[in-house]
């Protein structure tokens, strides 16, 4: 049966326009990436996708940061053969097996002090599950109802991680979203949101949260925790200063309230180090980890110091939180992690990006600003032709940045974008990518950002 059905399968190798027009039979209209990233994927490997008409295509969307790896890794298929031969189950809900027990001593190990101070928590398959936890874990121990977030976060979509998320694009259609979230502004290297920029705007964010939080005439009671990115993903790139998150830690642990950092994207080496929060020295109360730690698999878990462990046996499941298999990726992909010691390639590589980017930013002042840290990049595209702001900021250019993404796509580039109005470029290549690749992702891009400039500014 199953030779049967792979044979059906070849056979109905037709064109990307063949897959994407059933595609659109089968699918609900909620589909994205195909709207513009238009193939089909025929088979992938590394930082390599190829579509079902034979035409290679770089990876720098890399499952949207999922893929550490990158795609069909040695290590990763190989512990999927040794999964598949073992006679583990693929799903045991929170019992535990040999290979639970050791991916759980693995990615301890990883945590600040070795894990020492935090036990872990399995949740559902998704990051947007574990934010959901993280959540009512805060309440939980609290006892107070309201949670504090930041203007450009992104937490997920479902009800809760949906509420704590920045974008109102996708709230307008959904009422009576979860309440008592307040949202505070995250520093923007490019677009201060108080207008002042520099130093003196990171300290005066800080000095804002701080009274903020401890002035009794704000009108706001204790939260029961602040959830936050270190560097944000889909809001644009944009870094937490390391000493705007170190106040921000100060002032929880001051007062009693949790800090949830997500680090679904971030997390597991993009940033240069295993976890993005790292860069600041600070030790979170709540770690949400997703994409990566599962090696491509589902799997969702949050890090979380034993102190706070306020659950009672039962008090929040979740049927997938056993992925067996996921688990044996899962280590794979973290003992590669430190093995090829990839955190450090991420950092150098990304340093080589970010400088060949800033270069090309002197040539196309379309690039208003390059940010990130690590394989986390982020490319500002403005409108430079427009009156700049009074930190001499240009508007931005979601126009072009679409363009710029589109012709990324026809030269062989796979790349999303993201911030406020969709004009932030971002790459997220997987963490193998070779410095042969790297160059190749500046050749395509510039290529792009050419003809994306001639067909927009003609």
């Amino acid at each position: 049966m199953l030779n049967e059905s792979v044979a059906r399968i070849d056979s109905l190798q037709k064109d990307n326009a063949h897959y994407l027009r059933r595609q659109g039979q089968f699918e609900s209209n909620v589909r994205s990436y195909p709207r513009k990233l238009p193939l089909a994927i025929a088979k992938a490997h590394g930082a390599w996708v190829t579509d079902v008409e034979g035409k290679t295509y770089l990876d720098c969307l890399a499952g949207a940061g999922t893929l550490a790896l990158g795609h069909n890794h040695p290590d990763i298929m190989a512990s999927i053969d040794y999964f598949m031969s073992s006679g583990l189950p693929m799903h045991t809900l929170d019992l535990t097996t040999p290979q639970k027990d050791a991916f759980s001593e693995k990615l301890l190990s990883l945590l600040p002090g070795q894990g020492r101070d935090y036990c872990l928590q399995f949740c559902g398959p998704s990051g947007a599950d574990a934010v959901e936890a993280a959540l009512k874990l805060a309440k939980t121990f609290t006892g107070r109802s309201s949670i504090i977030s930041f203007s450009g976060g992104y937490h997920g979509m479902t009800h809760g991680a949906l509420s704590v998320t920045g974008n109102t694009g996708p709230k307008d259609a959904v009422a009576s979203l979860m309440p008592g979230v307040q949202f505070m502004p995250y520093p923007h290297e490019y677009r201060c949101p108080l207008g002042i920029g520099g130093e003196a705007g990171i300290e005066a964010l800080g000095y804002y949260f701080t009274q903020f939080i401890e002035d009794v005439e704000s009108g706001v009671s204790l939260p029961a925790a602040v959830i936050l990115e270190a560097v944000q993903g889909e809001g644009g790139v944009n870094c937490a200063p390391p000493q705007w998150l170190r106040r921000i830690r100060e002032v929880t642990q001051r007062h009693g309230i949790l800090l949830i950092i997500d680090e679904v994207q971030a997390g597991f080496g993009r940033t240069g180090k295993m976890f993005a929060f790292e860069h600041a020295g600070i030790e979170p109360d709540i770690i949400v980890m997703s994409k990566a730690v599962g090696g491509g698999l589902p799997l969702a878990v949050l890090g979380l110091k034993r102190e706070f462990d306020a659950w009672q046996p039962g008090a929040h499941t979740g049927t997938f939180r056993g992925n067996q298999m996921a688990m044996a990726t899962g280590l794979a992909t973290l003992n590669t992690l430190q093995q090829q010691d990839l955190p450090a390639q991420a950092e150098r590589r990304g340093a080589w990006l970010k400088t060949r980017l800033v270069a090309l930013q002197q040539r196309y002042p379309a690039l208003g600003q390059v940010r990130g840290r690590g394989l986390m990049l982020g490319i500002e595209i403005v409108d430079e032709r427009q009156s700049p702001d009074r930190l001499n900021s240009y508007p931005g250019d979601p126009t072009l940045a679409v363009a710029i993404q589109k012709h990324c796509f026809d030269h062989g580039l796979l790349l999303e974008r993201g911030g406020r109005q969709g004009n932030v470029i971002r790459l997220l290549p997987p963490l193998i990518i070779d410095d042969e690749q790297c160059a190749l992702v500046m050749e395509r891009f510039e290529q792009a950002l050419q003809s994306a400039l001639s067909q927009e500014r003609h």
